[in-house]
């Protein structure tokens, strides 16, 4: 294995740590800025208010994203292996 294809493989597993980290983060910040804007619109301040929503929806998330995650490493997992095979 040469340098090329060492960075070919970083380069996918960043990618893949996006594209399963991605729609989780997305989830949370939207949540995150509803709940601010809420907050700002009724002024209650209250700073817990912000986490119990949040873990509810990155909960919810989780659930249906999780196939979605599975597929995406499993095929990152095949990739890895067909390349240590060829070695």
């Amino acid at each position: 294995m040469n340098g090329a294809e060492v960075l070919d493989v970083g380069r996918d597993a960043i990618w893949l740590t996006l594209q399963v980290a991605g729609p989780i983060l997305i989830v949370g910040l939207l949540v995150g800025v509803a709940v601010g804007m809420l907050q700002a619109l009724t002024q209650i301040q209250e700073q817990t208010l912000v986490y119990v929503p949040k873990i509810v929806a990155i909960f919810l998330s989780l659930l249906l994203f999780l196939p979605l995650m599975g597929a995406l490493m499993g095929a990152f997992m095949r990739q890895i292996a067909a390349r240590i095979a060829g070695i």
